[in-house]
Formats: structure tokens, C-alpha cells, sequence
């Protein structure tokens, strides 16, 4: 995982304090949908369906770079359930969760160093993306 990568997770979880010590209504989005997007959750799932496809981490460097990875993806999720970023209290949540449960779990594989595990993770990524962009992204997934 690169530098900026790390900033972010650490940023997050600075942030993240901040918000439980204020209050949600302290909360306040800083960038657009696609800043988060493409800054948060693309790289961060990206990272990890790499890492499975080349058949899991080898080194503990790289299990290391897979469990970043999964706690960015996992809290990208809470982040998208955020005031002022949920675009609705129903399926935008349900995805949102799912990408949280995905995060988890790939964490919590991660941590085991546990390839097979992380293997299924797979899946779950694939369907919490698809699912929400079925729905607010029509244009990149046209429905049958």
C-alpha cells in the first residue's frame, strides 16, 4: 500500500474520533461522490481483489498492505452511511453495510492470514459494488 494510503487510513481515523467526540452532527463531507469514490473505495477494493486474484499476500509486508486495505474499504462504507452522503435511507444503506461487512471480513482474514478466507471476500466486494451501482449508477450498468 502506498504513503498516501496510509495518511488516508490514519486520517480517517483521526477524523472518525472527532466526529464520536462532537457528535454526528459534526460530521461534514469534504469532497464529492466521485472524490470519494476514486480516493477511497476503488483503490482500497481494488488492492484487495489484486491481492486475491495473484493468489493472496506471501509476505507480512503484504498481508500488512492487505489488512490497510480492508479497514479503508470496510470504513469507506460507514463513511458513505454518513449525514450528508447517504443518498437514501434504504438500498444506499443496505450496499453501504455490505461494503463494511466486506471490509470486515477481508480484516479479519487479513489479520488471521487466512488466503482462503480472503478468497470469499471476493465475492462480497463484487456484489456490494455492483448492487449500488446497479441502482444510482444505471449509466455504468444498464439493466436488462
Amino acid at each position: 500500500m502506498r504513503i498516501s494510503g496510509l495518511l488516508l487510513v490514519g486520517s480517517m481515523l483521526i477524523a472518525t474520533s472527532a466526529i464520536v467526540a462532537q457528535g454526528q452532527d459534526a460530521a461534514q463531507p469534504v469532497g464529492t461522490m466521485a472524490d470519494l469514490m476514486t480516493s477511497m473505495v476503488y483503490p482500497a477494493a481494488n488492492d484487495l481483489l489484486l491481492s486475491i486474484a495473484r493468489g493472496g499476500p506471501k509476505t507480512d509486508k503484504e498481508w500488512m498492505a492487505v489488512q490497510r486495505s480492508a479497514v479503508l474499504l470496510g470504513e469507506s462504507g460507514n463513511v458513505l452511511m454518513m449525514r450528508g452522503r447517504a443518498r437514501d435511507q434504504g438500498e444506499w444503506i443496505t450496499d453501504a453495510k455490505m461494503l463494511v461487512d466486506a471490509g470486515a471480513a477481508a480484516y479479519r482474514a487479513a489479520r488471521a492470514k487466512d488466503v482462503n478466507a480472503l478468497t470469499t471476500v471476493e465475492a462480497s466486494i463484487n456484489a456490494s459494488c455492483l448492487s449500488c451501482h446497479k441502482q444510482y449508477r444505471p449509466n455504468v450498468h444498464p439493466r436488462p
